[in-house]
Order: structure tokens, then sequence, then C-alpha cells
């Protein structure tokens, strides 16, 4: 596994009828995901559009490590499990590395 920081793009697109249940659990996992010891940012953002709801989430973690251990994670086990008949199609998730990044 590389030490270089990773960052993680998803869009997610709810179906119109579960737009607040998915918005109530990625905020719940917003929460876990900032407490694990490898993630160095966690955010979500709304997308409100004509053709309806889109949320995206920027993450980045220390490594490679770091992003496998949030997928590891139960409280990423347990989102999955319960949000995925929620989805107007699937996640799009997109793995980036740094070329030139300013740090906040």
């Amino acid at each position: 596994m590389s030490d270089t920081a990773v960052n993680v793009q998803a869009m997610i697109v709810p179906k119109p009828e579960f737009v607040q249940d998915v918005e109530r659990e990625m905020l719940a996992m917003v929460q876990a995901s900032r407490q694990e010891e490898g993630c160095l940012k966690y955010d979500l953002l709304k997308e409100e559009a004509e053709g309806g709801v889109r949320y995206h989430v920027q993450e980045r973690y220390r490594d490679m490590t770091a992003v496998q251990a949030h997928r590891d994670s139960e409280h990423y086990k347990a989102y999955r499990a319960k949000a995925g008949d929620w989805f107007a199609a699937a996640p799009v998730v997109v793995v980036l590395k740094d070329v030139d990044v300013r740090q906040a």
C-alpha cells in the first residue's frame, strides 16, 4: 500500500422517495467516518437540480490502508446494507491521487 494521501469522490443519486433517508444516513456516515484514524476529510454536499437530488461525498485519507479501513468499518458496511435499494443508480466512486493539491 502507498503512503500517499488518497482522495475519494462519490456521487450518490437516491430515488426520490428515499432522499430524506439517504441524507439522514449519510450524515451519520459523515460523523462516524470523521472519527476514523486515517480519515483526513469527509464532506457531504448536496446538488439540487431539475432531475432530482444528487449527493457528492469528498473524502481524503492518509493512505490506501486508511481507505480500506473505512471500507471495512462497521458503519460503512451497515450503511451499504441498509441503503442498497435507495439508489436510482449505483454510486459512482472515483479514487484520485494528489498531483498538485494545496493543503488547507
